[in-house]
C-alpha cells in the first residue's frame, strides 16, 4: 500500500468515529432492525435454531440505550419509567415464545427514541451554532502595533482591528471605519446594519466589508452574545410546569401499569378459563399498549422546538413555563417612554417668526444648545444637524436650572427655554393660543427669544415607534387588552395613547405605583404581561405573569430582570411571541388528546379483538412518533 494512500486513510479514521459517536442510537436501532429481519427469514428456514440467538442480539443492541435509562431511574430514583415497561413487555413476549414480536417492540421503540433525541438535538443546534459563531481570538491595536489575543484576555477600553469578513470579538463602540455588520445572531435581523464611529457592536456578528476598529466595553463573559448562550441553555434545561406534572404521572401511571398486568396474567386463567400462555400474552400486549411513551412525548419537544425558534428569530425565551403563561395572558401591560415610543425626544413643530428661516434659527440655538446634555437640547442639535446648519461656538453661555439656556452668538444675545424665562412683553394672546394647542398635543414647547423679540415657538416630542399601532391591533385580535402606563404627564399619555389606540391608560405614576397597577390587572384579569425597556420598569416586570423587555435599550437589566427579551426593539415581536406560545399550547393539547385516544382504543382492542402484539406495538410507537413529529412543526414561527 503507498504511504499517501496509507495516511489518507488514516486522516479518514478520526471522522468515521466521530460519525458512529454522533449517530450511535441511530445505528444501533437499524442494526436492530436488520437483524430482526435476518432472524425472522432465518426462522423460515432449516436453520431455525439460530433465530432466538439473531433475536437476543436485536434485543440487546436496540434495547441497550432505553435499558441502561431505566436501570438508573429504577436504581436512582426507585422509580419505574416507560423504558422499563418496554423492556419488560418485550422480554415477557420472548418467554413466551413470541421473539419476534418482542424484536418489533424494541425496534419501533429504539426508533422512537432516535427520533426524540432528533427532536432534542434539533433544537440545542441552534445554541451550538451560536457557539461555533464565538471568535477565539482577536487582533489588538497597542502602541501601534498589531497583536492577536484571546477572547477570554481582552480588557475594558482595548482596542481591536476588524478586517472585513471576521467576526467581531467583543461587544464595543466603533471608533474608526464604516461597515454593514451582519447581527442577525444577536437580534434576528436578517438586513445587514451600516456602522460607523460612536455606533455600538456586539460579540459573534459578522463584519461586511470595511474594515473597523473597536474600543472593547465589556469583557468576554458579560457580552451580550454570551449571556444570549447561557440563557438559552438554561431556558431548556428548565422543567416547564406541564412537564414537571406529567412526569409525575408517569411515575403513579407505570406502577399502576404494571399493577395491572401483573393481575392480568394470575386472574384470566382462574376467572375466565384463559390458559397461561393466553393470559400471559394478553397481559403483555396491554403493558405495550397501555404504556404512556407518546403521553410523556407530548410536551418537552413542542417546547424545545419553540424555545429554539423564538431564539432564532431575536426572541429569547427565559423558560418554558414562560412560553405556557404567555398563551394565557388576558393583558399586556405597556411602557410608554422607550417601549411605545422611542424615548427621544424629536422637535415635531416649528414656527418661526422675524423673517427667519428655519436653518438660520436652528444654525443660532443649534450651537448655544450644543453645549448642553439635557435631552431637550440633544432634540434641536438633532434637527440642527437635519437642517445642514453648521454649527458654531457661542459666548457667555449660562444655564438657568429649570428655566432654560442663554448665550451670546454673532453679538446677540439669545434665549431659549419655558414661556416663563421669556421677555412678557413678548408672549401675545395669539401666542397662548399656538402653546395650548402645542401643549394639547402632549408636546413640550421650547420658546426661542433675541434682542428684536421672539424668534421662535418649537414643539418637542417623544415620536412613537411606527408598528406601535399595528402591535396593539394584532393584540387585540388575539384577544389581549392593552393598557399603558408611565410616568409622564396626562396630556402627553393621552396622546401617544389615542396614537397607539391601546384600551386604556394610566400616567404619573411612578415605579412602585406601576408595580400596584400589575397587581390590580392580575387580580381583575387574571394573567398579565409587562412590557418595559428593562430600566425603571424592572419593578412591574418582576411582578407581571411574563416580563418582557426591550433587549436593545437596557439590555443588562432586560436580561437579569425580564422573562423574555425582545433582542432587536421590534413591537411586532410581542404578538409573534404570543401566537407562539399558543400554538404550542394547541400542540401539546393535540398531542395528549391524540396519545390518550390510541391508549384507550388499543388497551379496548387488546381485550375485545385479542389485538397482536405486533399491531400493538405499531399503534404505541407509531403514536409515539407521531406525536414527537407534530412538536417539530413549531420549530418554525
Amino acid at each position: 500500500m503507498r504511504p499517501e494512500h496509507d495516511s489518507r486513510i488514516q486522516n479518514n479514521v478520526p471522522d468515521v468515529v466521530a460519525f458512529v459517536k454522533r449517530h450511535a442510537e441511530g445505528i444501533a436501532a437499524l442494526a436492530c432492525g436488520g437483524l430482526t429481519l435476518i432472524a425472522w427469514i432465518v426462522e423460515q428456514m432449516d436453520f431455525a435454531v439460530l433465530a432466538p440467538f439473531l433475536f437476543i442480539c436485536a434485543y440487546v443492541i436496540g434495547g441497550f440505550v432505553k435499558a441502561k435509562e431505566g436501570l438508573i431511574t429504577l436504581v436512582k430514583d426507585r422509580e419505574i419509567d416507560v423504558n422499563l415497561l418496554m423492556l419488560l413487555a418485550a422480554i415477557g413476549a420472548a418467554t413466551i415464545g413470541y421473539w419476534l414480536e418482542g424484536a418489533i417492540l424494541i425496534f419501533i421503540f429504539a426508533v422512537s427514541g432516535v427520533m426524540e433525541s432528533y427532536t432534542i438535538a434539533r433544537s440545542y443546534r441552534d445554541i451550538a451554532t451560536l457557539i461555533e459563531m464565538k471568535p477565539e481570538t482577536a487582533i489588538v491595536l497597542k502602541d501601534n502595533q498589531e497583536k492577536e489575543m484571546r477572547i477570554e484576555d481582552l480588557q475594558i477600553g482595548d482596542l481591536v482591528i476588524v478586517r472585513p469578513g471576521e467576526r467581531i470579538p467583543s461587544d464595543g463602540m466603533v471608533l474608526e471605519g464604516t461597515s454593514l455588520v451582519n447581527q442577525a445572531s444577536i437580534t434576528g435581523e436578517s438586513v445587514p446594519v451600516e456602522k460607523g464611529p460612536q455606533d455600538g457592536v456586539f460579540a459573534g456578528t459578522l463584519n461586511g466589508q470595511g474594515s473597523l476598529v473597536i474600543e472593547v466595553t465589556c469583557r468576554s463573559e458579560s457580552t451580550l452574545f454570551s449571556k444570549i448562550i447561557r440563557l438559552v441553555q438554561e431556558a431548556q434545561s428548565e422543567m416547564p410546569v406541564s412537564q414537571s406534572f406529567m412526569e409525575k404521572f408517569e411515575k403513579i401511571y407505570a406502577k399502576v401499569i404494571i399493577g395491572v398486568t401483573v393481575l392480568l396474567i394470575i386472574v384470566p386463567p382462574y376467572l375466565l378459563s384463559w390458559d397461561w400462555e393466553q393470559s400471559l400474552y394478553r397481559a403483555m400486549v396491554f403493558l405495550v399498549v397501555a404504556s404512556p411513551c407518546a403521553l410523556v412525548a407530548s410536551i418537552m419537544p413542542v417546547i424545545l422546538s419553540a424555545i429554539s425558534s423564538a431564539a432564532r428569530h431575536g426572541i429569547l425565551f427565559k423558560g418554558g413555563a414562560h412560553l405556557e403563561n404567555l398563551a394565557e395572558i388576558k393583558v399586556l401591560a405597556v411602557d410608554k417612554t422607550g417601549t411605545l415610543t422611542y424615548g427621544r425626544p424629536q422637535v415635531t413643530d416649528i414656527h418661526v417668526f422675524q423673517s427667519l428661516s428655519q436653518a438660520e434659527l436652528f444654525r443660532t440655538i443649534g450651537s448655544i444648545e450644543s453645549l448642553s446634555e439635557h435631552p431637550l437640547s440633544l432634540a434641536i442639535v438633532q434637527k440642527a444637524e437635519e437642517l445642514g446648519a453648521s454649527l458654531e461656538r457661542p459666548k457667555e453661555v449660562q444655564a438657568i436650572p429649570g428655566f432654560g439656556i442663554e448665550a451670546t452668538l454673532e453679538g446677540e444675545h439669545w434665549k431659549i427655554g419655558k414661556g416663563a424665562f421669556m421677555e412678557p412683553s413678548f408672549l401675545t394672546g395669539e401666542l397662548q393660543l399656538l402653546t395650548e394647542r402645542l401643549e394639547g398635543e402632549g408636546k413640550t414647547v421650547v420658546y426661542v427669544q433675541n434682542t428684536q423679540g421672539l424668534a421662535g415657538v418649537i414643539g418637542i416630542q417623544d415620536t412613537i415607534r411606527p408598528e406601535a399601532k399595528r402591535t396593539v391591533k394584532q393584540l387585540q385580535q388575539l384577544g389581549i387588552q392593552v393598557v399603558m402606563l408611565t410616568g409622564d404627564r396626562s396630556a402627553t399619555a393621552k396622546n401617544i395613547a389615542s396614537a397607539a389606540g391601546v384600551d386604556a391608560y394610566y400616567a404619573d405614576l411612578l415605579p412602585e405605583q406601576k408595580v400596584e397597577m400589575v397587581k390590580e390587572l392580575k387580580q381583575k384579569y387574571g394573567k398579565v404581561a409587562m412590557l418595559g425597556d428593562g430600566v425603571n420598569d424592572a419593578p412591574a416586570l418582576a411582578t407581571a405573569s411574563v416580563g418582557i423587555a426591550m433587549g436593545a435599550t437596557g439590555s443588562d437589566v432586560a436580561l437579569e430582570t425580564a422573562d423574555l427579551v425582545l433582542m432587536k426593539d421590534d413591537l411586532e415581536k410581542v404578538p409573534a411571541a404570543v401566537r407562539l406560545g399558543q400554538r404550542s399550547k394547541k400542540v401539546m393539547k393535540q398531542n395528549m388528546v391524540f396519545s390518550l385516544s390510541i391508549i384507550f382504543l388499543l388497551i379496548f382492542s387488546n381485550f375485545a379483538y385479542e389485538l397482536a402484539l405486533p399491531l400493538g406495538v405499531i399503534g404505541h410507537e407509531g403514536s409515539t412518533i407521531l406525536v414527537i413529529l407534530n412538536g417539530l412543526r413549531l420549530l418554525k414561527m
